[in-house]
């Protein structure tokens, strides 16, 4: 018999959980009451990068694990996964580059004065102008580029040819999935400080605006506040950013007019129309836990009455990633949370 697997959340962190079990015979099923470009996946610029995530000694070996899942993925054009040249740069004094960006081929990269350059189109790419006054170095590295217009879609094809199916269902509590599941995957994001009373997940606020496609031939970062990234896409380009601690999802015009204007600034281009705003709440973790790991088994009555009391923690980049028993059903389950 085909084990069982309910999974809560339908982000990226979802589906790929999905696409793995049931291309592995596993019944998926994904509850959730946001989907595609709902999700805080689909407001993401999502160009792969080391980035507000700890502890820093995990975090860069699992991302290099991503890297080369997403490399291969580029090879098939349906993904939506590409390669590109991702340029980060600093406004204060010389960038250093991490030894895991020189293993992936990273190099210095000249800030060209304003006198001698303006902005000029070759080949369909564009010259930046890179002023003194707002960069003073950088490096470039070619990286993984996930286009979420295209990736979520991708995911949720390849969950379905596998078996899998996605369930609308807002999931307030995990006693409310049914009891004949083995596992329980927590993909909810942020709203598994809820979901599982994990108070030690706050809200990393994040807005982009997007607008129409651009020659941009780089992606450009800049994570000196103010915070300035412009992601080129097969249909569109990312003009971002924010990363504030906030719980509000709404999107906030006066973030939408500096993030186009400083983006503009830097690119050396007219202020592009904006197409839409998106706003995604990142989770991250305030406190790190030691890494434990137990099952909790049912207790006879007062289900209700039951909590968590052990867990297993890891982080990468946007993933998080918990053991826990659960109390639920007659026979020790085990809930993962992404």
């Amino acid at each position: 018999m085909r084990k069982r697997a309910a999974i809560i959340g339908a982000g990226v962190s979802g589906l790929t959980c999905g696409v793995v079990l049931a291309e592995h015979e596993w019944n998926v099923t994904i509850l959730a009451d946001e989907t595609g470009e709902q999700t805080t996946s689909g407001a993401a610029a999502a160009v792969w990068f080391p980035y507000d995530a700890e502890p820093v000694d995990k975090v860069i070996p699992w991302s290099l694990i991503t890297y080369e899942r997403l490399r291969d993925l580029a090879r098939d054009s349906q993904s939506g996964v590409s390669m590109v040249e991702l340029r980060q740069f600093t406004r204060a004094g010389e960038i250093a580059i991490p030894d895991w960006a020189k293993n992936l081929g990273a190099y210095s990269i000249s800030v060209v004065p304003s006198e001698n350059a303006s902005p000029a189109r070759t080949e369909g790419s564009l010259t930046i102008p890179a002023f003194p006054t707002t960069f003073t170095s950088g490096y470039a590295l070619t990286v993984p580029l996930i286009d979420a217009t295209i990736y979520l879609d991708y995911l949720a094809k390849r969950l379905r040819t596998a078996g899998g199916r996605i369930q609308s269902a807002h999931i307030s509590k995990v006693d409310e999935i049914p009891r004949d599941f083995d596992v329980i995957i927590n993909c909810s994001g942020i709203g598994a400080r809820d979901l599982v009373h994990d108070s030690d997940l706050e809200a990393h606020r994040g807005q982009v605006a997007i607008v129409p496609k651009i020659d941009l031939a780089q992606a450009i970062i800049c994570n000196d506040a103010p915070l300035m990234y412009a992601i080129p896409r097969a249909h569109d380009c990312v003009f971002g950013g924010t990363n504030s601690i906030s719980e509000n999802r709404e999107p906030s015009s006066a973030d939408t007019t500096a993030i186009v204007s400083e983006c503009s600034r830097v690119l050396g281009i007219d202020p592009p129309p904006v197409i839409a705003m998106k706003v995604g709440l990142r989770p991250f973790r305030k406190i790190r836990r030691a890494p434990r790991v137990g099952k909790i088994r049912r207790r006879p009555h007062h289900h209700s009455q039951l909590r968590p009391r052990r867990c297993r923690l890891h982080s990468l980049v946007g993933l998080r990633r918990r053991s826990e028993g659960d109390c639920l059903t007659r026979k020790p389950r085990t809930l993962i949370a992404l």
